[in-house]
């Protein structure tokens, strides 16, 4: 039922409240006004007609409430949100929210592939537009350029995060990397397992025999990591005090790395936590030399520097000097990384137990020692049947 409330406007007209009611506390007030010259009779009879009219239209949903009208308006204005480009949503929303848990080393890599080729692909077109279709095309154009199936790879990682986290905000209604297909190896590719296979005995020893050829800061930084097992970074963030020659250890306490926006820059080592690991009399031999012919040209407190400078080794060096060492003495990929998983094989084929090995490369876990161990060499893996074929033997006798 409808009520009406007769009121009078600022320059002396009178005018009408009208409320209608539509039940579940639904209720809508609409001002109506007479033609001027109606008679009192006419104005009953038209405000009851439009009091009716106004039942019938909150009834049938053709007016809303106040409130319900708030509402919409504030889902309207949710949805305009949503309306975002790809660019917005990664430079306003995702990156953001990521870059609170990363490192400089994983905000620019994450920038690098949004700006070098999500962004340029995909960056303009409205997140609720983009298909799975344009995404695939996008990966195959990637992969055609020649890029690592592990970079691929990081890239369809990378567009996941986006999309996944745009449906759980509800800024999209799915994932359409749901029907995009994981990047697969090219056929003219190896496998990353047999890429990060270590090398034998026979080929370590073949390479630090090559090494006596180079020069004498090489020599140690190559036998170094082969010695120890630390990690590129943490060899190129080594101080002169961080060695304690009495005890023949060496305490890794930083890493350095390096990001085009932030240059080289040193962190604490990947775990977090500063170790301490014993070092071979030969390495440290290298290492004494090293030092007086540092102190002949550049005094400086970091142990590894850049050629004719006091300044710190860049991080990326050791990476470019090895390509060119493989590339002189017939090498097959020879890179830091796979001294590293060298120096963990030897170790744990030789009997070292796991634990042992992994504090000693500064895992923060086990299992990554082992994941590092699985990719081991194949003399090793011989070496594995062999102990099951002697245990069989035994046992028959």
């Amino acid at each position: 039922m409808a009520s009406f409330k007769r009121l009078t406007d600022s320059s002396g007209i009178v005018y009408y409240q009208v409320q209608a009611s539509g039940g579940r506390g639904r209720r809508v007030k609409r001002n109506w006004r007479p033609e001027p010259g109606w008679s009192a009779r006419t104005i009953q009879r038209e405000l009851h007609k439009f009091a009716a009219q106004l039942e019938n239209d909150l009834a049938s949903g053709a007016v809303s409430t106040k409130k319900e009208t708030d509402e919409q308006a504030r889902l309207a204005a949710l949805e305009a949100a949503k309306l975002k480009t790809l660019r917005q949503y990664a430079d306003g929303v995702y990156m953001p929210t990521k870059e609170a848990t990363f490192s400089k080393n994983a905000r620019s890599s994450y920038w690098q592939f949004l700006d070098n080729h999500i962004l340029p692909a995909l960056g303009d077109f409205l997140m609720v537009d983009i298909t799975p279709a344009m995404i695939s095309k996008l990966m195959l154009d990637f992969q055609k350029k020649g890029y690592a199936h592990a970079t691929a790879v990081k890239l369809y990682n990378i567009l996941n995060g986006i999309f996944q986290m745009a449906f759980l905000d509800d800024t999209i209604k799915g994932n359409p990397m749901l029907k995009v297909k994981r990047p697969a190896p090219r056929k003219d590719e190896k496998s990353q397992d047999e890429g990060e296979k270590a090398y034998t005995i026979q080929q370590l020893r073949h390479i630090l025999q090559c090494l006596e050829r180079e020069p004498l800061k090489w020599q140690a930084y190559v036998n170094l990591i082969s010695d120890t097992g630390i990690r590129r970074g943490e060899a190129c963030g080594l101080e002169w005090s961080d060695i304690d020659w009495r005890n023949e250890t060496i305490t890794i306490r930083r890493n350095a790395q390096y990001t085009p926006k932030d240059g080289v820059y040193l962190t604490s080592p990947k775990n977090g936590k500063s170790r301490t690991v014993d070092v071979g009399p030969h390495v440290l031999e290298l290492l004494q030399q090293l030092r007086t012919e540092q102190a002949s040209q550049a005094i400086s407190r970091y142990v590894f520097t850049q050629d004719h400078s006091p300044s710190i080794m860049h991080p990326q060096s050791p990476t470019r000097y090895f390509k060119k060492f493989g590339q002189r003495y017939g090498i097959e990929d020879f890179h830091p990384h796979k001294l590293r998983h060298t120096s963990a094989s030897l170790a744990i084929t030789n009997g070292a137990d796991v634990v042992s090995v992994s504090e000693r490369l500064g895992h923060s876990d086990t299992a990554v020692t082992l994941r590092m161990y699985a990719h081991a060499n194949e003399e090793s893996i011989r070496r594995a049947g062999q102990i099951v074929r002697d245990a069989l033997k035994a046992q028959s006798l």
